[in-house]
């Protein structure tokens, strides 16, 4: 048994000793990795800090404070925040297609511009969409979670966010919306039959899907990661030139600044979706394989706190933020290497940009709350508010 473990509860409420209950591994990761973006954005520009690498910076330091505040938040807040919060966030993404503020930025209107700045509800949905899942499960048996009628629910919680992302449409955030919902229903137990059913259909829709159920810039994304030579110069340019960044950086890497992709302007969104590719080309495997291991450390370190809380809503909502996480390295990752089609995911903490980042650190700051708050018991039965 450890010390912390034999700390009476009174002492556990100490802010010293919250900080001490920290996993300052988890949180030294996710500053390498920040500190790793900033260099590549400031390599990217030339060996400027503007316009990327000191806002990245900036924005990092901020949100990092913001994170060990949360960290320091009982669970019991954010339990009782779930459904509202889910409720809100869902208001937002309804407010981007039927009020004027809605604002579409890169063929998909996906902003909500509010005059002082603009936010992507698509991103923020996502923690709504766990915490709303992890309360939802933490009030009901294991039968249930495992299968029964009862599972309407949180598949419904899952559908609507998903459909309304998807007609923005922004079927890369619809489509982590939909995996991160999948991976929450797994851990909390649901039948292996109903998985294997689930993913059946999936594949059997996903052909009539792609014909009937896409626009067609997105149809054209699928087609082309299929057989990218076939438009070299068009729809296919952005993932070769993204393997030609890959592969060029060969085991050590061009060094820092020199690689032609990025510098010379040929890699598309270099500093957001295709930043892996610059870091590849710079780097090499070496630098490509350390970064990913300091993600695979931050995907296990998580999993691990998720399974030492003991209330169950904890447990489920530090797997589901660790969940979303992981699909955005996946699904990033696949993306330049030309293992899926572009659908405009970036790599967390890597990639620039305010609402990516800003999600990765609540969520992470959800994470920390569990570890801090690790022996907290949340009693089922708990009215909305």
């Amino acid at each position: 048994m450890t010390a912390s473990a034999l700390t009476r509860p009174g002492e556990r409420d100490r802010l010293s000793t919250k900080i001490t209950e920290l996993d300052w591994r988890l949180i030294g990761l996710l500053g390498v990795i920040a500190c790793v973006g900033a260099a590549m954005l400031y390599s990217i520009a030339g060996g400027q800090w503007q316009p990327w690498a000191a806002k990245h910076l900036l924005r990092f330091g901020a949100l990092l404070a913001a994170l060990l505040v949360m960290a320091m938040i009982h669970p019991k807040w954010w339990f009782r925040a779930a459904y509202p919060l889910y409720g809100l966030l869902l208001v937002l993404v309804l407010m981007i297609e039927f009020t004027p503020l809605g604002y579409t930025a890169g063929g998909a209107r996906n902003w909500l511009n509010l005059g002082f700045m603009r936010i992507q509800p698509a991103e923020f949905i996502k923690i709504g969409l766990v915490l709303a899942l992890a309360r939802w499960y933490h009030n009901h048996s294991a039968q249930d979670a495992r299968w029964s009628w009862k599972l309407l629910i949180p598949a419904g919680m899952i559908g609507l966010p998903f459909l309304l992302v998807a007609k923005q449409p922004d079927l890369g955030s619809a489509m982590v919306i939909g995996l991160t919902g999948a991976a929450v229903m797994f851990v909390a137990g649901l039948s292996w039959r109903v998985i294997a059913a689930g993913a059946a259909a999936a594949v059997a829709v996903i052909p009539p899907f792609v014909m009937f159920g896409m626009h067609d810039y997105q149809r054209n994304r699928v087609l082309t990661f299929l057989s990218p030579e076939s438009d070299p110069s068009g729809t296919g340019y952005n993932i070769i030139q993204s393997k030609i960044a890959l592969g060029s950086g060969g085991f050590l890497g061009k060094g820092y600044g020199l690689g032609s992709q990025s510098q010379l302007e040929f890699l598309p969104e270099r500093h957001t979706d295709f930043i892996f590719s610059t870091l590849a080309e710079e780097f090499g495997f070496v630098g490509s394989f350390t970064v990913l291991a300091c993600y695979v450390a931050i995907i296990l370190i998580s999993l691990r706190i998720a399974s030492l809380a003991h209330s169950h809503f904890g447990r489920i909502a530090a797997a589901g933020m660790t969940g979303f996480f992981a699909l955005f390295v996946l699904i990033n990752g696949a993306m330049v290497m030309g293992l899926a089609p572009v659908v405009g995911v970036p790599m967390p903490l890597l990639s620039y940009g305010g609402s990516s980042m800003m999600t990765v650190m609540i969520g992470f700051g959800l994470v920390l709350s569990t570890r801090v708050h690790r022996y907290a018991e949340l009693p089922k039965g708990h009215g909305l508010f």
